[in-house]
C-alpha cells in the first residue's frame, strides 16, 4: 500500500537531477506512509545521496516535486527542515563541547530556549544510554556513543520525520544492535524514518519497506520478504574449499537452479537443496552453509557483485 501524497510525511513525484551529461535522480515517484521506516537501498553511486538532498531542500531539483510534511520543498525547506530529525553519515559532533552542550547548543539550532532544552535532554540521554556521561566530552566517547548521542541530537526538536543516513556504519555488531533497538523504539512512537544503509540485515530487520536504486531509478519496491519471495529462490547454499569451481561447473549448475561464483566461494539458489546437500556430504574437500535466502541476495541479484566505486 502506498501512502497519499497528500497526506504522506514525504513525497515526491517525477524527481529528477543531473549533473552535466549525466543523470543521477531519473524520475522518482515515492511516498512513505506515517509511521513506517521506508529504506533506500543500492551500490556506490545509484543516487541515494543525492535523492536524500533534494527531500532536505539542499540540491535543487531539475523537475519534479517534493513536500516534506506538507511543505513544498525547495521552496519551504527551511520551514519543513524545523520539524526533521537528520542523523548524517559521519558524526559532526562538536568536539569542544561535553554531550550535553551539543544536544543545548544544537537545540538552540531550531529556535528552541535553553527553557524548552533543557528539560528534554534527560530523556535523550537516557534514550542514548549516556545519562551517566553527561559531562564526558566527546573525545572520550567511543564510536557507538557517539553514533548513540548524534541519534539523540536529531531527536531535539522532537521531530516528526527522521533521515537516516547510514546510522550503523563503522559500528561493531554489539553497537549496531543497540541503534537498532533504538530506531524500533522511536517507530512505536510513530516516528517516520528514512533509512539509507548498505547494510541489507539493517534493512531487512527495521523496515516495512524498501527501494532499490539503480543508476538514478527504481528497480524494485516492497516489502522485504514480499521482495524476497518473489525475486529470489528461497534455498541458499555457499559452497567454498578445494576445486569449488570446477564441482559447480561439473555438478553444482546441474543441481542448484541458478549458480554464482564471487571469489572463493560459489552461492547456489534452489527451491529445493535436498540433492544438492546430499552430494556436497560426499565431498570433504568442499564446506558448505545452508541458509534461508535473504534481502541482501536479492540486493545482488538485481545489483550485480561487482565492486562499485
Amino acid at each position: 500500500m502506498t501512502a497519499s501524497t497528500d497526506t504522506a510525511p514525504l513525497a515526491a513525484s517525477g524527481l529528477r537531477k543531473s549533473y552535466g551529461d549525466q543523470e543521477v535522480v531519473g524520475g522518482l515517484d515515492f511516498a512513505l506512509q506515517r509511521g513506517e521506516c521506508f529504506g533506500l537501498l543500492g551500490p556506490n553511486g545509484a543516487g541515494k545521496t543525492t535523492t536524500l538532498r533534494l527531500c532536505l531542500g539542499l540540491t535543487e531539483p531539475d523537475g519534479g516535486r517534493i513536500t516534506v510534511l506538507g511543505e513544498p520543498v525547495p521552496a519551504q525547506a527551511r520551514e519543513a527542515r524545523q520539524r526533521i530529525g537528520v542523523v548524517p553519515q559521519f558524526d559532526n559532533l562538536d568536539p569542544d563541547f561535553t554531550i550535553e552542550e551539543n544536544l543545548l547548543i544544537f537545540g538552540r539550532y531550531f529556535g528552541l530556549s535553553d527553557a524548552d532544552i533543557r528539560p528534554r535532554i534527560p530523556d535523550l540521554l537516557e534514550f542514548a544510554g549516556l545519562t551517566s556521561r553527561a559531562k564526558a566530552r566527546i573525545q572520550t566517547l567511543s564510536g557507538g556513543m557517539k553514533r548513540r548521542l548524534t541519534l539523540a541530537r536529531a531527536l531535539i526538536n522532537d521531530p516528526e520525520l527522521i533521515f537516516l543516513d547510514e546510522p550503523t556504519t563503522g559500528l561493531d555488531p554489539q553497537a549496531r544492535h543497540v541503534i537498532w533497538e533504538r530506531l524500533r523504539n522511536l517507530l512505536k512512537q510513530g516516528k517516520t524514518l528514512l533509512l539509507t544503509t548498505h547494510f541489507m540485515e539493517e534493512a531487512e530487520r527495521l523496515c516495512q519497506r524498501v527501494a532499490i536504486m539503480e543508476r538514478g531509478r527504481f528497480i524494485a519496491e516492497g516489502a522485504p520478504d514480499q521482495l524476497i519471495e518473489n525475486t529470489v529462490e528461497p534455498h541458499v547454499v555457499e559452497v567454498h574449499g578445494d576445486g569449488v569451481r570446477d564441482w559447480a561447473t561439473a555438478q553444482g549448475k546441474t543441481l542448484a537452479e541458478r549458480c554464482e561464483a564471487t571469489g572463493e566461494t560459489v552461492f547456489c539458489y534452489t527451491h529445493d537443496p535436498a540433492a544438492l546437500i546430499a552430494d556436497l556430504d560426499g565431498r570433504p574437500a568442499l564446506r558448505y552453509l545452508h541458509r534461508r535466502a535473504s534481502l541482501e541476495d536479492v540486493f545482488l541479484k538485481l545489483t550485480g557483485r561487482e565492486l562499485r566505486d
